[in-house]
């Protein structure tokens, strides 16, 4: 599917355009359907985009929020991706909204992928999902070597959350598959920083989703893939 590449000046500039463009993305989904789901990524990058996003004016009531990908580690753990939206996103005019965890406190991450599918299928289709890159190729838990790979990118196969294990991830994780992912209203990926932009250009002149899997995306994906990009 097509991808666009939008550039900004800074990253503050980015987070200020990304905020809005989810914000009226969100609002547009209350308006049609009574309610919105918004799928957000982990890490350092998107914490100045949670915090201008935490002071757009929407009805948050009504938005669901949870995360492409999650560590298998407790809320409370500095790795947590749940910690990380809990500290910079559902707060301020956001705070009302209803946040549907990934991880679970279950005897092994397989019964806790179980139990976040459970909790989750009435979230799709998404109506905005904002994914991220590692220097790697991989977006949300779809790491290269990835032991669980081939099946999550399989878009036929049916949506849910999955387990992933690779050298590259650190801790087990939980993600939703690509087909949880790839029809989302507004898909996004966010990058900043010119080795982004050279791991994308790497990404965008080749084909092997195993190498790199955030080809998945940008050239599978039934939605459109808007590219924010910063220095």
């Amino acid at each position: 599917m097509a991808h666009d590449l939008l550039t900004f000046e800074n990253g503050a500039a980015l987070a200020a355009a990304l905020a809005g463009r989810v914000a009226s993305a969100l609002s547009a989904a209350i308006a049609a359907r009574g309610r919105a789901a918004l799928a957000v990524s982990g890490g350092s990058t998107p914490k100045a985009f949670f915090e201008a996003l935490s002071r757009m004016p929407l009805a948050w009531e009504k938005v669901y929020v949870t995360l492409v990908d999650e560590r298998f580690v407790p809320e409370d753990n500095a790795r947590s991706n749940h910690l990380l939206v809990k500290t910079h996103l559902l707060k301020a005019e956001a705070a009302s909204a209803r946040f549907v965890p990934l991880f679970h406190p279950q005897a092994n991450i397989d019964a806790a992928a179980r139990v976040a599918s459970l909790e989750t299928e009435t979230l799709y289709p998404f109506d905005v999902v904002i994914l991220g890159m590692g220097t790697d190729g991989h977006t949300a838990s779809f790491f290269p070597g990835g032991n669980h790979l081939a099946a999550a990118l399989d878009l036929a196969a049916p949506r849910r959350v999955m387990t992933m294990e690779a050298a590259g991830a650190g801790e087990p994780r939980l993600t939703f598959s690509f087909s949880a992912l790839a029809d989302a209203g507004l898909l996004v990926l966010h990058i900043e920083g010119a080795e982004k932009k050279a791991v994308l250009e790497k990404a965008l002149s080749g084909t092997d989703e195993a190498e790199m899997p955030i080809r998945a995306v940008l050239e599978r994906a039934p939605s459109k893939t808007d590219i924010y990009w910063a220095p």
